[in-house]
């Protein structure tokens, strides 16, 4: 039993089904990839898993829970984070005044806007903004406007935007994508010391291949909203029915 399980998940817009009959099952503290052509139903699998959609059939349970009805700032609570594929961030402010915003939700997901926190408080939201800053090593840009930062350092600040909070499981929407390949391979450097050093299940959606097999311990191949495929990274590689979707060719 996974850390996250998707069961027989359907999922219809009009009379396009985006997704039929997904079963999924994600294992605590590994990293889990789902691959597919474009239009293979990725992102509405995810989007079902952090309750932007609501599947027409079928089941998702995060440690015994199920998702499905949850508000996203609930699915948060729960232990779950979500990175999308265009980091979200607030450009106008400081990579500092980025990572403090996290450490100012209120436990029932809205923001303490009406009020000034105390001096205590504003310090001790500092330190811990200025400790996942370090753990992103990023501290020496904390003064710096999030928006001239680049695009692999805006996915670092938003990655540690999540884990500030603690979460369980860690959703990777397409996390390098625009990328050039030294912010990727930082990326890929990023999510590996992660797992190294914290109690975390990640979960991650990835055109590029070569970040899949750097970082996967098991992968998913999704064509036309159905499962072809779960298996090793080794075993994925070069399969008769991953071919088939990819290249339009039997092996």
């Amino acid at each position: 039993m996974g850390i996250l399980e998707v069961k027989n998940v359907g999922k219809r817009f009009g009379g396009l089904q985006a997704l039929s009959d997904v079963n999924l099952s994600v294992a605590e503290n590994t990293v889990h990839a789902i691959i597919g052509p474009n239009g293979a139903g990725k992102s509405t699998l995810l989007n079902c898993l952090v309750g932007k959609l609501i599947p027409d059939s079928g089941s998702v349970m995060f440690d015994g829970q199920s998702v499905l009805g949850r508000a996203p700032y609930e699915i948060n609570q729960m232990g779950i984070s979500r990175v999308f594929q265009t980091p979200e961030i607030f450009g106008d402010l400081t990579v500092l005044e980025n990572m403090m915003i996290p450490c100012f939700a209120k436990r029932d997901g809205a923001f303490e806007l009406n009020a000034l926190p105390s001096v205590s408080s504003q310090k001790d939201v500092m330190d811990r903004a200025m400790h996942m800053l370090e753990e992103m090593r990023m501290a020496d840009k904390r003064n710096m406007h999030a928006a001239a930062m680049s695009r692999g350092d805006k996915r670092r600040l938003e990655i540690g935007m999540c884990l500030s909070q603690e979460p369980r499981l860690l959703l990777l929407d397409e996390p390098t994508a625009g990328m050039a390949r030294a912010d990727t391979n930082n990326t890929i450097d990023l999510l590996k010391q992660i797992k190294q050093e914290r109690d975390i299940t990640i979960a991650i959606i990835e055109h590029d291949m070569h970040v899949v097999f750097s970082l996967a311990e098991r992968i998913t191949v999704l064509a036309q909203g159905t499962p072809l495929v779960e298996d090793t990274p080794e075993n994925i590689k070069g399969h008769p029915k991953v071919r088939e979707a990819y290249l339009g060719e039997s092996a």
